[in-house]
């Protein structure tokens, strides 16, 4: 019996925020992956290691969580006034499939980076000692995000003293600016980023009743309720809710019942093949609670707490796509999000989460009754991991 032999792929492992992913070039992949369809999904999944029904990922370079089983596809970009292209693809654990319904707001971080040290930005605009402004076109959900990268005689900057909590070490700080985020493509709302047109709904969730809800598509779509209806604190950590099989089915009936509200899928069915998106948020008033690391996180030092859950589990961090929505849901009085975090308004909030606080800003106005952002910053850092080829079997897409 023969089999096929392993191939390689030129690849580079990545930390972006709290996230780590493959990067490949659009250029170096296989002819049959270098365009959308079963081919690079199955490419991608078996890079990582899907579907792994131990939901280890032992043979892949995934880690078994939503964090971790993410590649990225960058190039030259089609777009004017713009750098690179960047396509992401959300790996199930699981199941076999990729989701590329939404972005990740981590690896955008990644995103700016690789771009340089993958030859994808004009040498011209890479300074030998400052800042490189790289613009990026999110090819997912078709938005512009601007990445500050540091260079140090010409090259990327990895190393440095900005702490971001949920990652163990230090790096260089990247400042990224996610410009006009609110998804308008999707819902039936239209152009609004609240995509039923109001800023807090009565959602009615098969088995739990009706919850107030704020549903936003900035950053990423998103169903923010408060803690307290759902029976929590808003300090909970990781094991509180993913080791409770009750708690994840209540929350992603949550999750399914505004997809439908939002417009996002048809049927409760499709849900299954749309994990990435929405995501599930729940809010509270600024509480003391310990973070993951140990460290504790006093009240007086955060505006509100946010717990969300990615890919059916809660995240040990907070997803930079959902901090995105977070800040711009707090700049509008009168979200659930606004008033988790006292009222009023507010161009910036510091949000406790599982492994400590994120600060993120937005600028969010009225315009002839409907709710427009201009843009949403943050800071994360990234570096590279590894970098060389990765190894398929050569018949395995």
């Amino acid at each position: 019996m023969s089999f096929a032999p392993q191939i390689k792929i030129p690849a580079t492992y990545m930390r972006g925020g709290t996230s780590k992913g493959v990067f490949f070039r659009l250029q170096d992949l296989p002819a049959s992956a270098q365009v959308p369809g079963e081919a690079r999904d199955r490419l991608f999944m078996r890079v990582i290691g899907s579907p792994d029904p131990y939901a280890k990922h032992t043979d892949g370079m995934g880690g078994a969580t939503s964090s971790t089983s993410k590649c990225v596809i960058l190039s030259k970009s089609t777009q004017p006034d713009h750098d690179v292209d960047y396509l992401y693809g959300q790996v199930a654990i699981d199941s076999a499939f990729v989701d590329w319904s939404g972005n990740c707001g981590n690896l955008s971080t990644a995103a700016g980076a690789f771009a340089i040290h993958a030859g994808l930005v004009d040498a011209a605009r890479i300074p030998h000692n400052g800042v490189c402004v790289v613009r990026i076109w999110q090819a997912n959900i078709h938005k512009t995000i601007i990445a500050h990268v540091p260079i140090t005689n010409g090259e990327v900057q990895e190393t440095g003293d900005f702490e971001l909590d949920g990652v163990t070490f230090p790096a260089a700080e990247i400042v990224l600016e996610f410009l006009d985020p609110a998804d308008e493509g999707e819902g039936e709302g239209g152009a609004s980023m609240f995509p039923t047109g109001n800023l807090v709904d009565a959602l009615d969730v098969p088995g739990l009743g009706s919850l107030p809800a704020t549903m936003i598509t900035a950053g990423i779509p998103t169903v923010f309720v408060n803690a307290a209806d759902i029976g929590y604190q808003g300090t909970e950590l990781q094991e509180a809710i993913n080791g409770d099989p009750q708690a994840l089915a209540k929350l992603e009936s949550i999750r399914v019942a505004g997809a439908l509200r939002m417009g996002l899928i048809k049927s409760a069915e499709e849900a299954a093949k749309r994990q990435h998106t929405p995501k599930i948020a729940f809010v509270s008033a600024p509480q003391t609670y310990q973070a993951s690391s140990g460290k504790t996180v006093e009240a007086a030092e955060v505006d509100l707490l946010v717990r969300a859950l990615s890919m059916g589990k809660l995240h040990h961090a907070m997803m930079g796509t959902c901090a995105v929505a977070i800040g711009t849901a707090a700049a509008i009085s009168g979200t659930l999000v606004n008033q988790a975090a006292g009222g009023g308004e507010r161009e910036a909030v510091r949000f406790g989460h599982p492994s400590g606080t994120l600060r993120v800003g937005a600028q969010a106005q009225l315009e002839g009754g409907q709710w427009t952002v201009t843009k949403a910053i943050m800071s994360r850092s990234a570096r590279i991991l590894m970098e060389g080829s990765v190894r398929v079997p050569a018949d395995s897409f």
